[in-house]
């Protein structure tokens, strides 16, 4: 069994990503931004919303430090 590599751990993550999904679930728009305070207690509900706002916080602190 092959285990997957921590370094990468972002593209396998991005795979399983279904786009717009949380923006459905929060009833945003999907061409609107989401705040940043809804998706933080967003990030703290049980369940595949929750992991999906964690996510999409994680993905923002990423995409800040690269800029």
């Amino acid at each position: 069994m092959r285990r997957r590599s921590r370094k990468r751990w972002i593209q396998f993550a991005l795979r399983k990503h279904k786009k717009g999904a949380l923006h459905r679930q929060l009833g945003i728009p999907e061409g609107e931004i989401i705040p940043l305070s809804l998706l933080r207690d967003a990030a703290k509900a049980p369940g595949l919303l929750g992991q999906r706002a964690r996510f999409a916080l994680n993905l923002r602190s990423i995409r800040k430090s690269r800029n």
